[in-house]
């Protein structure tokens, strides 16, 4: 396990993984147990990109861009205002992840990691979302896993979503 987190209360957690790997529901949880606010990053995708992605076309780097700028900001404004909170956002790639984290050393990224089987089978069971199952392939082809210099709490997604919850809060000293 992680010992990175022995400096107090992260501002802003960021919750990353492919798509269904369940960072929704753990940011949902987190922030309800911590109540602070909660933002899902597809929240933040301009229409275009929503279209695309409904459309089983995947994003450039080039979409990606005013989508990483609008996270950034929102997590900037609450580190401003003295605030903590939540985000989530696949974050696959190392370049994504320097907009959104970057230096900033208050906030904190938690690596939700499963097996491609696992998670293709939990976006079959999921109903009214934007992201079809055939674009999993192309999450996992651009999927960078954070390494150790990001400082990641990489989390296992087999475990229930209350054991993840608690992990979560005991490694980052929220409990």
């Amino acid at each position: 396990m992680s010992t990175a987190f022995k400096r107090g209360a992260p501002a802003v957690i960021v919750v990353m993984g492919v798509a269904s790997s369940g960072k929704t529901s753990l940011g949902e949880r987190l922030a309800e147990r911590l109540g602070w606010p909660f933002r899902d990053a597809d929240s933040f995708h301009p229409p275009e990109n929503v279209a695309k992605m409904s459309s089983g076309i995947p994003l450039t780097d080039e979409d990606r861009k005013p989508w990483l700028v609008a996270i950034a900001a929102w997590i900037d404004e609450l580190r401003a205002a003295g605030r903590h909170g939540i985000v989530t956002c696949s974050a696959l790639k190392k370049a994504y992840r320097r907009v959104i984290i970057g230096d900033r050393p208050d906030v904190v990224l938690v690596y939700l990691k499963g097996s491609r089987e696992l998670i293709g089978q939990r976006m079959a069971a999921r109903q009214h979302h934007f992201m079809p199952p055939a674009l999993l392939d192309s999450q996992f082809a651009a999927l960078e896993e954070p390494g150790a210099e990001e400082r990641p709490l990489v989390v296992q997604v087999e475990a229930s979503k209350d054991a993840i919850v608690e992990q979560v809060l005991d490694e980052l000293q929220l409990g």
